[in-house]
């Protein structure tokens, strides 16, 4: 009597039901999720899922949502988990009664918020001497602050980390720009910057809010004069020079921003999650008693870091 055993073929990763690679795939990354999505026509049914998508957005997101406007809660909740967290990833969405911005960090998936001018203290905010309140098409907020003239320039902002990512590092930047009348009072004059916890840490850093001055150091040329061949006659050529500054210095002034705004970094604080603290950022120039103007104030924008390699 002769047994044929028949080998089993082995069994692939993509042939796996499709609700077992759904929860795989929710243990990953949106960036792993979208190349997984290749991998086989199961794979992509599977990285469109809701319960995939689901795990990474933030556990409160429906009551985040519910504080913007109707037509956009309406408009955000008829999509799929991914098209909504793509959606946030890509556009901020205006909550709180248009006083603050939420979004998701493109990378990760980490809660992003930017406190409007009119939500920040902002000292002499209301007297139109020192303060104006306008509007500018490339704000996402309605109104912004444009600084005339103080000598006391000091402006503070608070959020509470429970309304943060939990084991996160977040750093908290200033977003502004230069009036159509140019600054003035900052060009020498450094700011102090300050990140306070309650209860906890307390940091505080010197910057410089002189773009204009950021960006000659950034992109010095010192006039070093030279032909282009032993016997050419062309013109003499400017050859550029690195920046003397140190990458440490370099950080104490404004960068600008891909939506056409600048930004200067206020510092950083770890969010550990548990308990609930306030955070307040301030930053704010008091003590060289000069008059200083000529910036237009967006908000404070707190967003996660990216991840030193």
């Amino acid at each position: 009597m002769v047994v044929v055993i028949e080998e089993e073929e082995p069994l692939e990763f993509h042939d796996l039901p499709e609700g077992c690679i759904e929860n795989v795939l929710s243990f990953t990354t949106p960036q792993d999720v979208a190349r997984l999505s290749l991998v086989s026509s199961t794979f992509k049914s599977a990285a469109e899922s809701d319960s995939v998508w689901d795990k990474f957005l933030p556990a409160d997101y429906r009551s985040i949502i519910a504080q913007s406007e109707t037509d956009v809660d309406d408009c955000l909740s008829s999509l799929s988990k991914k098209d909504l967290y793509v959606n946030l990833t890509q556009k901020p969405i205006l909550i709180d009664g248009g006083k603050k911005s939420f979004q998701l960090d493109k990378v990760d998936g980490k809660k992003c918020y930017m406190l409007s001018a009119r939500s920040l203290f902002i000292v002499w905010g209301d007297t139109p001497r020192y303060w104006t309140w306008i509007s500018l098409p490339d704000s996402r907020f309605s109104e912004v602050a444009e600084l005339v003239s103080v000598c006391w320039f000091e402006i503070r902002g608070w959020i509470n980390t429970n309304m943060l990512s939990p084991q996160t590092l977040y750093g908290a930047y200033l977003v502004f720009k230069t009036s159509g009348s140019g600054t003035y009072g900052f060009e020498y004059q450094p700011v102090e910057a300050s990140i306070v916890i309650a209860g906890g840490d307390h940091v505080e850093r010197n910057v410089f809010l002189d773009a204009e001055r950021g960006r000659r150091l950034r992109y010095q040329i010192v006039p070093r004069r030279f032909r282009t061949g032993i016997f050419s006659r062309a013109p003499f050529v400017e050859a550029p020079v690195a920046p003397t500054e140190s990458v440490e210095d370099m950080q104490k002034y404004p960068k600008d921003r891909a939506d056409g705004w600048l930004e200067m970094e206020l510092g950083e604080f770890f969010n550990e999650g548990g308990d609930d603290k306030e955070v307040e950022i301030g930053v704010y120039e008091v003590k060289g008693g000069g008059w200083k103007g000529g910036l237009v104030v967006q908000g404070i924008e707190i967003r996660p870091k990216p991840k030193s390699c």
